[in-house]
């Protein structure tokens, strides 16, 4: 059977709660059952945010079904050739299996120990299961893997500002937690992308619905992706999983573990340090903020790049300050928001234009996302004063603003 001149093997239909029927086809059957991406159902896809949102269980191997469900749309559109839709399609589904447990909350361990993130993948394509199911699709590993890396003239698709990837993760991630800020209208977008000579472009007819998944993400980033509830957690985890490698762990074997092995490696860890932590983490006895602040309080010659390492040793000299044991302190150092500079371009009636030119709400998101960044310093309960003062001389704060005061003094709504 062809569909827009692309092959199309018979397969079975996936029922999934945000996109309905996913259609996969014999081909992408073999992938999908391979043990990188089997793998990912044992990861979530919020790291810790269950913690705040019951109902954000949802996991890797779901998100990674909608972005190749999403690209296969895209190539449908686009009208791709058999080999290039394989491409994408087996690239969207591959592109997270480099993901650590508890998925980004991992991610600074393999950084530090690694020395890259998860979007390095081609080792594990490797895996012979894998390799055979590529091979079945004519598809070169390396090739598959610069897609993933963002280096193919075609990584756009699932490795840009307006990518199958965010659309899926905005739409999936707002369904399970409930809040009501991820709508992205995907299909108008996909309707409206077009390949050129340099790569994708956006129609002019696209552009509300591109400005729609700019609004969604902001929103989401202080609602569910940067809750400090979800942060602290994730702290607290490194705090767990560092002193587990420091403590004879193999860092490595930790990062490519899934979620219910980490949690028992760091339960059996030699530290007690891990033992604790992962204990608090499950029975929901968490670290409490002891400072939360804006840059406008901050002295920004005295923080350092969020660097895991150096948030460890600032977090150890409040700690001395405070006169508490260093694992008691979690010193949470976001990357400094910049300008949003999207780099998508638009195709209208004369000309190819930036986004940024046309898009007046991105200068206004700017300005939110530059507002919504929080340095956090977080402490036990019984230690957070205590905390609070040390971090205060330590990192020399200004006094808070009315807007710090509003986000310290004011408990958001969890899902509990």
């Amino acid at each position: 059977m062809l569909r827009n001149g692309v092959a199309a093997s018979p397969g079975r239909i996936i029922k999934d709660p945000v996109h309905g029927d996913i259609e996969v086809d014999a081909g992408i059957e073999s992938l999908l059952d391979t043990p990188p991406v089997q793998r990912l159902r044992m990861i979530r896809q919020l790291g810790f945010s269950f913690l705040v949102y019951p109902g954000a269980n949802h996991t890797r191997f779901e998100h990674a079904l909608g972005t190749m469900h999403l690209a296969t749309h895209l190539c449908r559109h686009l009208s791709l050739g058999v080999l290039e839709t394989h491409l994408l399609r087996a690239a969207a589904l591959l592109h997270d299996i480099g993901h650590g447990p508890f998925s980004h909350a991992s991610e600074p361990v393999m950084e530090v120990f690694c020395g890259h993130g998860h979007d390095r993948v081609r080792d594990l394509l490797d895996d012979p299961a894998t390799a055979s199911a590529l091979a079945g699709l004519d598809l070169d590993p390396d090739e598959v893997a610069a897609v993933i890396a963002g280096k193919h003239r075609l990584a756009g698709v699932i490795h840009g500002e307006l990518d199958v990837d965010r659309m899926d993760y905005l739409h999936r991630d707002a369904h399970y937690t409930g809040v009501p800020y991820g709508a992205v209208d995907a299909h108008r977008i996909i309707r409206s992308t077009l390949l050129s000579e340099t790569g994708l472009v956006l129609d002019e007819s696209g552009v509300q619905a591109a400005e729609s998944l700019l609004v969604a993400r902001t929103l989401m980033r202080p609602a569910v992706y940067y809750h400090h509830v979800s942060r602290i957690a994730e702290r607290m985890f490194l705090i767990g999983a560092m002193a587990h490698c420091e403590d004879g762990g193999d860092p490595k074997e930790l990062v490519g573990m899934d979620d219910p092995a980490c949690i028992m490696a760091l339960r059996e860890s030699e530290s007690g340090i891990a033992r604790s932590i992962i204990h608090r983490l499950l029975t929901r006895d968490l670290y409490k903020r002891a400072a939360y602040v804006g840059i406008g309080s901050l002295n920004r010659a005295r923080i350092p790049q969020p660097d895991l390492r150096d948030s460890f040793r600032l977090a150890e000299e409040i700690a001395a300050a405070a006169g508490v044991d260093s694992g008691s302190v979690a010193v949470d150092i976001p990357s400094f928001p910049h300008d949003l500079m999207i780099g998508v371009s638009v195709k209208n009636h004369h000309d190819i234009v930036s986004l940024d030119e046309i898009s007046p709400l991105i200068r206004g998101m700017n300005e939110i996302r530059r507002s919504q960044w929080r340095l956090g310093v977080y402490a036990p309960a019984e230690h957070r004063d205590r905390v609070a003062a040390a971090a205060a001389e330590v990192l020399n704060l200004r006094p808070v603003t009315k807007q710090d005061k509003l986000l310290i003094d004011t408990d958001e709504v969890e899902g509990r």
